[in-house]
């Protein structure tokens, strides 16, 4: 079918006001990088944050070919390859991690800007240090979600950097001329005995939240020597258990790239890579039914920029179909959000083990 942007699928999974396939920051960014991705050869249009495919799948339908993209989430991915069967440019683009595969030579770059400046500068570094002399990078969002401190932060890579017009409530930053180009370094510290290590853009960054902290206050010995830390993070509940079990096995599994990276390094730190194994995954789809006996979850409540309250069920029904029967997942919440009936509906009997003044600590045993 011809492409359209009214085509483009949101996650099927969620809705919200927010979770938009397109919306107008993708628009100014393809309109005002227009001219230059008109000039450029294969393979030299770089796309970066690209939600569902908008500036990717609409690069592509204006001629760009060999479009090297990276997305932090896994369920990104999934949505542009999907959008892009549909509009027949499934072969316009291919996925990369964030490194300099993904930049190498690049000429234009499309972003759309994170809302975490340490994140930002570590894409800005990647940029200068690999992407071509004459790189033009479009950074574009809604105003809502940006500041002038992005200014400063792709200042101290670029010479240049260009303000766009505002429209619909979005604008495109437009930065040249690269310098001093690095590779991220994580953020590093050591908190209650674990060191911890986070990429720009990973929850709660090189610490560890006050609702985290609950839960490891009362996370139990694991009855069969392997546990499994759901929306992982940092890594930090995974390194405290390793750390504290000394013959534990632990998955750790995330969507998002970040924090995949941000864990390996957590686990490196506290010596404990061999045996915690950090897995990019959507939820545990690549965990078998009914193996495990403990799960550990502090579900997210955002996806992208949205506020969305439907991430932590999907998370709930899932550890309900990773658990054995008789299996035990171990969750800390907001306690206005009000899990308790979802954790009994979805995974089995839920008792409250600890609750302070902002947090719940609850063990659901699978049916």
């Amino acid at each position: 079918m011809p492409f359209s942007f009214d085509a483009l699928r949101r996650r099927p999974d969620l809705e919200g006001p927010d979770l938009v396939a397109v919306d107008a920051a993708d628009r100014l960014i393809l309109d005002e990088s227009a001219d230059d991705r008109a000039r450029l050869g294969e393979g030299e249009l770089v796309v970066i944050g690209d939600s569902f495919g908008a500036l990717t799948l609409g690069a592509a339908d204006a001629g760009a070919r060999g479009i090297r993209v990276h997305q932090d989430e896994i369920l990104g991915e999934e949505a542009l390859r999907a959008n892009a069967v549909e509009a027949d440019l499934h072969d316009a683009f291919t996925s990369h991690a964030l490194d300099a595969s993904l930049l190498s030579g690049a000429r234009v770059v499309l972003l759309r800007l994170p809302r975490s400046l340490r994140a930002l500068a570590d894409i800005a570094g990647l940029i200068a240090l690999h992407a071509h002399p004459d790189v033009v990078v479009y950074a574009g969002g809604r105003l809502k979600h940006m500041t002038v401190t992005m200014n400063d932060v792709l200042r101290e890579r670029f010479d240049r950097l260009d303000v766009s017009h505002a429209r619909q409530k979005s604008r495109v930053l437009i930065a040249r001329g690269p310098h001093d180009g690095v590779e991220p370094e994580p953020d590093a510290a050591e908190v209650d005995g674990i060191r911890i290590r986070a990429f720009g853009g990973a929850f709660a960054g090189a610490s560890i939240d006050i609702g985290t902290r609950l839960l490891l206050a009362h996370l139990p010995a694991p009855r069969d020597g392997r546990a499994i830390d759901l929306a992982c993070g940092t890594g930090v509940v995974a390194a405290a258990l390793a750390v504290r079990h000394s013959s534990l096995e632990v998955i750790a599994c995330d969507q998002s790239a970040i924090a995949v990276a941000s864990a390996r390094a957590t686990a490196g730190a506290n010596g404990v890579a061999d045996r915690v194994q950090v897995v990019r995954d959507d939820m545990m789809r690549s965990q078998p039914d009914a193996t495990a006996s403990l799960i550990a979850l502090n579900p997210p409540f955002h996806s992208g920029a949205a506020v969305t309250d439907q991430l932590a069920p999907r998370m709930f029904a899932d550890a309900a179909r990773v658990l054995a029967p008789g299996g035990e997942l171990w969750t800390v919440w907001n306690s206005a959000l009000q899990y308790r009936p979802a954790l009994e509906r979805l995974v089995g009997p839920t008792r409250q083990v600890a609750r302070d003044r902002k947090f719940t600590v609850t063990v659901s045993t699978k049916r």
